[in-house]
């Protein structure tokens, strides 16, 4: 059981991908991050000893802070920050326990210089699905650009973006997987509710829907959402709640059913 101001790796697991999740600070040492330079997903670096510069960024938001075991680093910071009118945790264990749990641990190498995202204008299904599983699990804090799509090689390379789901680049279909896949391969996202959640959105984005009951139903809402928007931003911030849903579905909801009037005669 977790102690007073701390939160265990489960509840902290549970919470990371939905919109409820806190903000989540390394603050292990250069030493400790070489051991093992990967993150836990959303992950930000800062060192302990400044962090109380970040006080005014995080100010109104939850935040648990993670050391490599959960002890004077991260209980410190932690402190520190609830000093300063922060809602801030430590969490249990560390980093090491969160690894030895199997949870998902993105490679620190694998993460792009900025903040900043690029692909095709309109989207349908990858380029929202992609978009919502980078800001859940990868960066909070992602920028997404939609630009022609001849002009996205273009875009990225004058706006240090990182361009996705169009041909000839790392982040983009696989053989018969889809961009989505991409994402979870190289950040180290796999789980079996992601896993669950790609399945659908493979389907659905390669027009093979006999792999998912789900994909046709997902393929109309995007279709749908992308009559409704002319403003592929807008269009974004719609379909990011669709995906939420989407990932309770997959985490938690995947075997329920529904059946009314119950005992209905087919």
């Amino acid at each position: 059981m977790s102690g007073f101001a701390t939160i265990s790796c489960a509840q902290l697991a549970r919470l990371i991908g939905t919109p409820e999740a806190p903000t989540v600070v390394d603050v292990r040492t250069e030493e400790d991050f070489a051991a093992d330079p990967r993150l836990i997903p959303t992950s930000l670096r800062h060192s302990h000893d400044l962090i109380a510069d970040l006080a005014p960024a995080l100010a109104g938001h939850a935040v648990v802070i993670a050391c490599q075991r959960g002890r004077k680093l991260s209980e410190g910071a932690a402190a520190l920050l609830r000093a300063l009118g922060v809602a801030a945790e430590s969490l249990d264990g560390g980093t090491v326990a969160w690894a030895e749990a199997g949870l998902p641990m993105v490679p620190a190498a694998a993460l792009p210089a900025t903040h900043r995202w690029v692909t095709r204008q309109r989207p349908k299904i990858d380029r929202i699905a992609c978009p919502w599983l980078i800001r859940r699990f990868i960066d909070p804090t992602a920028e997404f650009l939609y630009v022609a799509p001849p002009e996205v090689p273009a875009v990225a390379e004058r706006f240090a973006a990182t361009p996705f789901d169009v041909e000839g680049v790392p982040i983009s279909h696989r053989a018969e997987r889809c961009s989505f896949d991409a994402l979870l391969d190289d950040f180290g996202l796999h789980t079996e509710a992601l896993d669950r959640l790609a399945l659908v959105v493979r389907a659905a984005d390669t027009d093979r829907h006999d792999l998912s009951p789900q994909a046709a139903g997902l393929l109309a809402v995007s279709v749908g959402l992308s009559r409704q928007y002319r403003d592929d931003l807008a269009q974004l911030e719609a379909g990011m709640a669709v995906y939420d849903a989407l990932y309770r579905w997959a985490r938690d909801g995947y075997d329920e059913g529904h059946d009314w009037p119950a005992g209905r005669r087919a």
